[in-house]
């Protein structure tokens, strides 16, 4: 009887430690499948969640601002004060469904003002900034005294395309200001802030904001969580120009800054889909936040960060390449395209290698490749082995090759 007793214990002690382990070994919750709608639309119940009303004003104030550098009558405080516009200030003309004049945004603010590159280094933002001061400066102070004045080599004037074609306005380097200012800006404002900025983990889940978006706890008076409006700017940033982003498929090139670039390498064959790559992300990161599924939100990051960043890359090399083709024979459309590679390639160091910290290109190598292109009289004196030893570095950094992102079509 005591061999049956102790038999009978033994087992029930087996029991009761294989029951207790099966309790302890709890199963992790299984992301929700998210499915992407098939366009950026997104309701609560009957009510539009979607708004990136900001990024449209910023937007629309860049792309007068451009304008307005090619505009000789324009004074310097005229320019400055549409750069660093101030609430009630009358620096904009009028576009339907934008109150410009009366929005307390500005684009110099968000300028080199991401949080992951820039929250804790000032010095480098402020600086960044100063060189948008500059070319605004340079723009009143050495091209529009020189407005009829043929350029030259160290001379700043004009100077016309070969057969009748586009005057361009240059200074004594050959750089045209305005472009410079707008292509810098695609990397300075719209890349940094999509990029660094609202595609941030310290962004999308500051504080409260993981917590707040898996209760579908609202802001105030709106309809939408804040990690939900966060993702929703960033897309803004891309698509806040075209006309009707959530009812269709972008048709691109609705302005002149990043959709303009997008449609562009879109139709160089060898980057055909990066257009589809792109917005598909969106669409099913927007999604996977409203299914509460962060891996694929995460995974989505990291697909735009990649693709945008070769759109950078793709026309930085484009223009090289087209400056190149016309140094001797049409130096006014080699300095003209030379000047949109300046601002592209100024625009690298906004760029983001996915999962990491860094963009392809840092401010040093930046600097080392703009400090190349203005050497001595700058575009005047440029060669062809520079402008090739330049494209090649780039080409490589992101796996593309030269000739693929001269297609001559764009």
């Amino acid at each position: 009887m005591k061999k049956i007793t102790l038999s009978i214990a033994t087992f029930l002690s087996i029991l009761f430690v294989g029951c207790s382990s099966d309790d302890d070994n709890t199963v992790d919750p299984v992301d929700p499948i998210i499915t992407a709608p098939a366009t950026y639309s997104f309701y609560r119940g009957v009510e539009n969640s979607v708004s990136y009303g900001g990024q449209t004003t910023r937007i629309e104030m860049a792309s007068q601002t451009a304008s307005a550098i090619k505009d000789n009558s324009k004074t310097q405080t005229q320019l400055d004060a549409m750069f660093t516009h101030v609430e009630g200030a009358s620096d904009f003309e009028d576009v339907p469904g934008l109150d410009l004049n009366g929005s307390s945004k500005n684009v110099r603010s968000k300028t080199a003002a991401s949080i992951d590159y820039f929250s804790s280094n000032t010095t480098v933002s402020n600086a960044l900034k100063a060189d948008f001061d500059g070319y605004l400066e340079g723009q009143v102070q050495n091209v529009f005294p020189n407005w009829d004045t043929t350029a030259s080599s160290g001379i700043s004037g004009q100077l016309q395309e070969n057969g009748g074609g586009s005057t361009r306005y240059i200074n004594g380097k050959g750089l045209e200001y305005n472009q410079a200012f707008a292509k810098g800006l695609i990397g300075a404002l719209i890349t940094d802030q999509i990029l660094n900025n609202y595609l941030s983990t310290d962004v999308l889940d500051a504080g409260d904001n993981r917590e707040n978006n898996n209760n579908d706890v609202l802001e105030e008076g709106k309809y939408y969580t804040t990690m939900e409006h966060k993702w929703d700017e960033a897309f803004g940033y891309l698509y806040g120009a075209e006309e009707d982003p959530q009812g269709l498929v972008p048709v691109l090139g609705a302005d002149d800054f990043l959709n303009k670039y997008l449609a562009k390498v879109e139709g160089d064959p060898s980057f055909e889909g990066v257009a589809t790559d792109i917005y598909n992300a969106f669409k099913l990161g927007r999604a996977a936040i409203v299914g509460k599924n962060y891996t694929v939100r995460d995974e989505q990051v990291s697909i735009l960060r990649e693709k945008i960043s070769l759109i950078i890359a793709v026309r930085s090399v484009y223009y090289l390449q087209a400056g190149k083709e016309y140094l001797t024979s049409n130096p006014a459309k080699a300095f003209h395209n030379l000047s949109e590679g300046y601002g592209f390639i100024f625009s690298l160091q906004f760029t983001r290698k996915p999962n990491t910290d860094s963009p392809y290109f840092n401010k040093t190598a930046v600097d080392g490749f703009i400090a190349q292109l203005m050497v001595g009289n700058g575009f005047w004196e440029s060669t062809s082995e520079t402008l090739d030893l330049m494209s090649e570095q780039i080409a490589a950094e992101f796996g593309f090759t030269v000739e693929a992102a001269a297609d001559d079509n764009n």
